[in-house]
C-alpha cells in the first residue's frame, strides 16, 4: 500500500504548548525548539515515582530527583514557566503493575509504550487539554503531519537512526491531533542535538541517554520480578517433554532467550537451546534449536490505529521491537483481532509484544502479540 494523498507539516499557527521535559538532552531541544517556533511554552516534569531515589540514580535513566532538577534548570534556560505534576500513582497503576502482571501471564510487556499511551498522551495530555493547553511536545523522534482533509497521520522521523515511531504506535488520531515532536523531521545526528543544546547553554547537552527500565533501580529486571511474584521453582523441559532442567520462576525468561537458562543437560546435537514458550499454568519453560523459533505469523489484540483503521487485508511491513527492522507482511482484521502473515519467517516474537504496521513511512497501528504461529510444533501463546 502506498500514500497518495498531499501532506503538510505540523501546524504553521502558535500553539499553546506543553513540553514534557525528562530532563534529557532530546526533550530539552525539543521544548526550545518549540518555543523558538513561536509557541506559547510550559515546560513540565513528570514526578513518576512515589520514591525517586527509588529510581535509577546517576543520569542514566529517568524519573529521579536529579532529572527533575536538569529539566528545571534547563526551562529556565529556555525562558520558559516549569512545573513539576504528580503522576506516581497513575504510572504505578498504568506501567508499573501491567509490566508485572503481564511477565506474570508468561508474556514480555513494553513498557515504554505503555507509558506514552497511558502516562504522556492520555493522563498528561488530558490534564493539559482541561487547562487549556492545545498540544503536549515530546522530544521523540517522529514526525505528525497533517493531511489536505485536515486529518493527522503519524510517519517516521527523517534520520531512521533515531527513529521512535514504534513505540509511539499506540497513538490515536485524537492524541496525534495535539502531539509535536520537534526533533522528529530534521536529518540532525545525536552528537548535533548535544551540540545545539550546548550552543543553547542547556547543561544537558552532554548527560548520558537513559537506558533500560527507568522504575528498575539496578537494571536486574529478573531481581525486580522476584521480589514482586516472589521464587516459584519449575521445570525446564526440552521438546519432547523431558526435564534438562530447573528454574526460579518462569516469569524470569522470554521467548528466543539464550542465555542464563542454567541447563544441565546438553542438546542431542551440542547446539545452543532458546527459550520456545513460557507456560504459567504449570510454571514450565520450554527449550529447543534456533530453528523451533521460526514464526510465520501472528494474532495481535487491541489494535490501536493511527488514523482510520484499514478496511479489509492489506500488504504493510511490520516492527516488532523498538530498534528491530521492517518485514513484509500481509495484515487484516477479523473480529476485532489484527492477524499478520510474514513473507518470510521471523525470530524473536513474544506474546506480550507490539506488532507495529507501517505504510511507507507512516504508522497504520499497533496491536499486542497474543499468539504466534509457527512452522514447528511448539506453540507460542
Amino acid at each position: 500500500m502506498t500514500e497518495t494523498s498531499p501532506r503538510t507539516e505540523n501546524p504553521p499557527r502558535p500553539l499553546r504548548v506543553l513540553a514534557a521535559m525528562s530532563g534529557g538532552v532530546d526533550s530539552a531541544v525539543a521544548a526550545a525548539r518549540a518555543a523558538e517556533a513561536g509557541h506559547d511554552v510550559t515546560g513540565v516534569h513528570l514526578a513518576l515515582s512515589a520514591n525517586p531515589q527509588s529510581f535509577r540514580t546517576g543520569a542514566r535513566g529517568c524519573c529521579t530527583i536529579e532529572d527533575s532538577r536538569d529539566a528545571r534548570r534547563a526551562a529556565d534556560v529556555i525562558g520558559i514557566p516549569f512545573y513539576v505534576w504528580d503522576l506516581a500513582e497513575r504510572f504505578r497503576e498504568d506501567v508499573v503493575e501491567d509490566f508485572v502482571a503481564e511477565y506474570e501471564a508468561g508474556r514480555t510487556p513494553n513498557p515504554c509504550l505503555r507509558c506514552n499511551e497511558k502516562i504522556k498522551f492520555a493522563a498528561l495530555l488530558d490534564k493539559a487539554l482541561a487547562l487549556g493547553f492545545d498540544a503536549v511536545c515530546t522530544g521523540h523522534y517522529a514526525t505528525v503531519v497533517t493531511r489536505e482533509d485536515g486529518s493527522r497521520e503519524l510517519h517516521r522521523a527523517s534520520d531512521m537512526a533515531k527513529d521512535q515511531s514504534y513505540v509511539l504506535g499506540v497513538l490515536d488520531e485524537r492524541q496525534l491531533a495535539h502531539a509535536l515532536f520537534p526533533l522528529g523531521d530534521t536529518l540532525t545526528t545525536k552528537d548535533e542535538i548535544r551540540a545545539e543544546a550546548e550552543r543553547r547553554g542547556l547543561a544537558v547537552a552532554k548527560k548520558p541517554d537513559s537506558h533500560d527500565i527507568c522504575f528498575i533501580a539496578d537494571g536486574d529486571t529478573r531481581g525486580f520480578l522476584a521480589g514482586r511474584l516472589g521464587t516459584a521453582e519449575g521445570d525446564i523441559l526440552d521438546e519432547a517433554g523431558q526435564k534438562v532442567g530447573t528454574h526460579e520462576g518462569a516469569y524470569g525468561y522470554t521467548i528466543g532467550q539464550r542465555k542464563g537458562l542454567r541447563i544441565g543437560t546438553p542438546a542431542p546435537d551440542g547446539k545452543p537451546r532458546y527459550v520456545l514458550d513460557i507456560s504459567p499454568v504449570d510454571n514450565t519453560v520450554t527449550v529447543g534449536p534456533a530453528a523451533a523459533l521460526d514464526v510465520t505469523g501472528l494474532t495481535a489484540v487491541r489494535p490501536r490505529w493511527c488514523g482510520t483503521p484499514p478496511a479489509g487485508g492489506g500488504r504493510y511491513t511490520a516492527q516488532l521491537r523498538a530498534h528491530g527492522e521492517e518485514t513484509p507482511v500481509t495484515a487484516e482484521v477479523r473480529d476485532g483481532e489484527l492477524s499478520v502473515d510474514f513473507d518470510e519467517p521471523v525470530r524473536g516474537v513474544a506474546p506480550g509484544q507490539a506488532v507495529v504496521l507501517y505504510d511507507g513511512s507512516r504508522v497504520v497501528g499497533s496491536a499486542t502479540i497474543a499468539a504466534t504461529r509457527r512452522a514447528g510444533a511448539v506453540p507460542a501463546a
